[in-house]
């Protein structure tokens, strides 16, 4: 019977495009949340049009099959693993630029297309599109869109869903709505672009979008890098730099851990003296004054070194040492990347907690931050092997959770809920809002097909 069901599938989105081979499928089963256990996918749609996206969810709820949309596979909440049975319905193939109207700032791409990819088209045009998430050159504005993702300029620019004024979704049954704007402004109806963003494909596929393009800078920003005795004391510095109403458009933190495992793999020098590392930039028409005012909020706060790169070379070097973060740290062995974020003012109290976490479990922690926003990134690592994530691990997990909700933050600035993540939703929204998230996947999805046991 299910033979027939594929059969009819590949009838209706092109035979080459269904694979159902266990060897070949193996690829779209995992993301990159090494703590998810994926199942094992029916089938695997490797849509290139919105009406493959369409014809796959028609025949998903035909048959109920559930579905798993996946983009560039780049979650680290487990959003795009695979359940035994389901459809993953991959939208990587999604690739068309449609239009780009420099005039009014806007850029129409869809689902498959990299952050990357988007912010050079826009750059052509002295544009650029703020969200950059350390998965930029490998992460799809579907995905992107999906998990209302953030990036190193959230400080000055906002998340994702800040940059969105429409979008093409495919619903379960494959109903295409398109809902947003074109414009600047806009609030007619129900905010339903906003609904879609961050809901991680548990309610339909995006498979386009209208996004909102900003000037690019005439010259690239210069780049503060300020060392410090202690992570706490840069988390001060940040509050101070705040605090004095400067406005970064990028404000990076690192820890003496992170430092030593980038210093490992690529012989920096950062790792030896500097048990904190924050990197600033500032975008601005005064870009150099507000830098030299940022380094001075620096050294008040105790900065051992504090200084303005000289050159646009010098600059970008300091921000790849950023993204090289992640890479560098999963050398050490398996990673849990979690994401927690906190009003600013309590960012050196969650500082402080992660690192008691980190020493009452007996745990190996290591934190970057986009400080400016509050946004930490507590790694967990840890041997590689069964069991997926031990025990103290998601105790000290646990306990990093619940004090970022007790400091009036949240679980997550910008990974999403996923599998990760699903069994504290509850603490964070009430039970009022709990349901309400219920009654929204009940009126789009009844079946409960789309994404199943992501978020809710």
């Amino acid at each position: 019977m299910m033979s027939n069901a594929l059969d009819e599938l590949r009838s209706v989105v092109g035979d080459g495009r269904v694979l159902s081979d266990p060897d070949a499928t193996e690829a779209y089963r995992r993301d990159e949340t090494p703590a998810v256990d994926p199942g094992h996918p029916r089938c695997v749609v490797l849509a290139s049009t919105t009406g493959d996206v369409a014809a796959a969810l028609a025949w998903a709820q035909r048959h109920l099959v559930p579905v798993v949309p996946r983009g560039g596979g780049t979650s680290l909440a487990g959003g795009a693993t695979a359940t035994d049975g389901c459809l993953v319905l991959s939208t990587a193939g999604l690739t068309a630029i449609r239009e780009l109207d420099a005039r009014n700032e806007i850029i129409v791409a869809e689902a498959g297309v990299l952050n990357a990819d988007v912010d050079r088209a826009a750059a052509r045009h002295s544009l650029m599109y703020p969200p950059d998430p350390s998965s930029f050159e490998i992460s799809t504005i579907g995905g992107n869109l999906a998990t209302n993702a953030g990036g190193l300029r959230c400080v000055k620019y906002g998340v994702t869903r800040d940059s969105v004024l429409g979008l093409e979704v495919v619903l379960p049954g494959g109903q295409i709505l398109r809902t947003g704007r074109r414009t600047v402004k806009g609030v007619t109806g129900y905010d339903l672009t906003g609904l879609f963003v961050g809901s991680e494909g548990t309610l339909g596929v995006i498979t386009s979008a209208t996004l909102r393009l900003r000037p690019r800078p005439a010259t690239y920003p210069p780049t503060l890098a300020a060392g410090f005795p202690s992570f706490g004391a840069a988390a001060r510095a940040v509050g101070a730099i705040l605090a004095a109403r400067q406005r970064p458009s990028l404000l990076e933190l690192m820890d003496s851990a992170t430092l030593r495992a980038i210093d490992q793999w690529k012989n920096t020098g950062f790792g030896a003296d500097v048990q904190a590392l924050l990197i600033a930039q500032d975008d601005g028409e005064q870009a150099d004054a507000a830098v030299a005012l940022m380094r001075d909020s620096c050294e008040r706060e105790g900065a051992t070194t504090a200084e303005v790169s000289d050159s646009e070379a010098e600059s970008r070097q300091l921000l790849e040492l950023r993204r090289l973060a992640y890479p560098a740290l999963e050398r050490l062995g398996a990673t849990l990347t979690e994401d927690v974020c906190v009003p600013r003012t309590r960012l050196p109290d969650m500082v402080q907690r992660i690192e008691r976490a980190a020493f009452r479990h007996d745990v190996f922690i290591a934190t970057v931050a986009h400080a400016g926003d509050g946004n930490l990134h507590p790694l967990f690592v840890f041997e590689r092997g069964p069991p997926a994530v031990p025990a103290p691990v998601w105790a000290a997990a646990d306990e990093i959770f619940r004090a970022a909700l007790e400091l009036g933050g949240t679980l997550t600035g910008e990974h999403g809920v996923g599998v990760i993540k699903r069994r504290w939703l509850a603490e964070e929204l009430g039970p009022e809002s709990m349901a309400v998230h219920h009654a929204i996947k009940r009126a789009l999805d009844p079946d409960g097909i789309m994404n199943p046991g992501k978020v809710l």
